[in-house]
Parts: C-alpha cells; sequence; structure tokens
C-alpha cells in the first residue's frame, strides 16, 4: 500500500483527500451518518486519516468551512516534505478556503 501511495508523488507534489467522513460532529455527538449508515463518531471520525498516518506521511489537516460546521481535508505531502504540506495549508488559510469560526464563549 504504502509504495502505491509513494507512486503518486512522481507526479505531484502532494495530494489533497477528506480528512474526515462528516463535518465535525457536536459536543457529545455519539453517532453521524455515513451514506444511509449510522457509525459512532470516537472509533470512526479518523476513517480517512488512518491509513495515511500507518504508512507514515507527513500530513496537515485543515478545516474547510461548510455551513454550520467545517469539514476536515488532508494535505499529504512526500515523505520528508512537510514543508509542502505546510506551504499548501497555508495558502488555503490566506486565501480564504480553509478557516474555523472561533466557538462561541458560554
Amino acid at each position: 500500500y504504502r509504495a502505491q501511495v509513494l507512486k503518486l508523488f512522481a507526479e505531484v507534489d502532494a495530494i489533497l483527500a477528506p480528512a474526515t467522513p462528516c463535518t465535525a460532529p457536536l459536543l457529545g455527538q455519539q453517532t453521524f451518518m455515513l451514506g444511509d449508515v449510522a457509525l459512532p463518531v470516537r472509533a470512526n471520525l479518523g476513517l480517512y486519516t488512518q491509513p495515511i498516518s500507518f504508512i507514515g506521511l507527513p500530513v496537515v489537516a485543515v478545516p474547510v468551512l461548510l455551513a454550520p460546521l467545517p469539514i476536515g481535508v488532508q494535505v499529504i505531502a512526500a515523505p520528508w516534505r512537510e514543508d509542502i504540506a505546510l506551504r499548501i495549508a497555508h495558502a488555503l488559510e490566506t486565501q480564504g478556503v480553509a478557516a474555523a469560526r472561533r466557538p462561541k464563549e458560554f
């Protein structure tokens, strides 16, 4: 699996992929819907990040704002190229694509 993913970096500098299968869950939310299936939040929120983490690639997760809650996007780079992932994440932030609202204070 790792070898197949690494081949992608012969043609691209980075890969953008979903980081989460749903928007950010509410505090205390126990399940979320993935298609027609209700899944536990805790066990499945990292569904898309685990395969990348497992093979040790540098990743920056950025929140892309969807109303009313953000969804996570992964910026995945080749081994030892954290600089690329961080530059892309910074560009997404400065262009207003990646942003998270400050939580309301109680």
